[in-house]
């Protein structure tokens, strides 16, 4: 996530839901650089910005489509493989409305994961101590909170370790990465490294289990951090990664290696990294990204949810082929 949403923005905007374009993999294209260009890259679905409708983070379906949560609608939704977009679960608003949400003032759906019996677990950010958490829904059943997580942070980036059965949560105003017993119960601080602090808005921002360590942005520091995940599951020392990353949120590997793509929310853009931290834009505000959030990887088609949160134009969901 990136800045605070205008409510005046999102009640007056009259986009409406346009889930009609397929969104499964886009054809591969001559291409000179490492992921499309313009004419590659495609809005595959647009969300309706005055319902708080603000995909903030995915995860890919097996059978096609995706899961996003939608921010400021406390909603998560699944996308069919057709681009239809169905409403799994509304999460209850809290009683003050959500204006006491540190930093942003409107609860919000944040990270998302799906587990590999097809629960989806996700976190949503309150600023009350009664909602804040990690939540699970099944399979035609109803959300539920498994983890209570406290209400002054804000819980965002989401990983499962299915081998340990653990889950990791970036809290972005406490500069802490919370683990989490999958069947659920007491979080305990796994980090609070200096390196996840922010310098005044969000730090420890997006996260993924990768190589044996827990990897995650800062967005106020505009880097990449890999922390290596010790015997007895302790965290090892910070290495930072990758710097000069302006407003990175969330993020994937390609599969080669410790190469990322990610979302760059303020700039509008999305960036790949080397293994050696350098980085080269390849997608951009041209190619219909608004304040991008997130990014997944199937094969190879590239998902990137914008969220518009600063734009307040056309919050959408943008595929494109990445070139290996």
């Amino acid at each position: 996530m990136f800045k605070k949403l205008s409510r005046t923005a999102v009640s007056a905007a009259v986009l409406t839901v346009a889930a009609v374009v397929a969104i499964g993999p886009v054809p591969a294209s001559a291409a000179s650089t490492p992921v499309s260009n313009a004419g590659d890259a495609r809005i595959a679905v647009h969300f309706d910005l005055a319902k708080g409708q603000l995909p903030e983070n995915i995860a890919l379906a097996p059978s096609g489509g995706a899961y996003v949560t939608l921010a400021a609608a406390r909603q998560v939704a699944q996308i069919t493989p057709g681009g239809a977009t169905r409403i799994l679960a509304t999460l209850p608003a809290p009683a003050d409305g959500g204006v006491h949400t540190p930093v942003l003032g409107f609860a919000l759906t944040t990270g998302i994961v799906r587990a590999d019996d097809g629960t989806l677990y996700f976190l949503y950010a309150t600023g009350t101590d009664d909602l804040t958490g990690l939540w699970s829904l099944r399979p035609g059943g109803v959300p539920r909170r498994i983890a209570a997580l406290p209400g002054t942070g804000l819980p965002n980036g989401l990983a499962l370790d299915e081998r340990t059965r653990t889950f990791y949560v970036t809290d972005s105003v406490l500069g802490t990465i919370w683990s989490v017993p999958a069947a659920g119960g007491a979080p305990a601080a796994w980090s609070t490294a200096p390196e996840l602090a922010s310098t005044g808005f969000l730090g420890a921002n997006g996260l993924k289990i990768h190589n044996g360590a827990v990897w995650a942005t800062n967005l106020d520091r505009g880097t990449v951090l890999r922390i290596p995940v010790l015997p007895g599951g302790r965290a090892g020392q910070v290495r930072t990664r990758a710097t000069g990353l302006t407003g990175i949120d969330d993020f994937a590997f390609t599969g080669r290696g410790d190469r990322i793509v990610a979302a760059l929310n303020g700039p509008s853009e999305v960036a790949l990294i080397q293994p050696d931290g350098t980085h080269s834009t390849v997608l951009t505000a041209d190619d219909g990204l608004q304040n991008p959030t997130s990014v997944a990887l199937r094969g190879d088609t590239l998902y990137v949810p914008s969220a518009a949160y600063t734009t307040a134009t056309d919050p959408n969901l943008v595929l494109a082929h990445l070139h290996h």
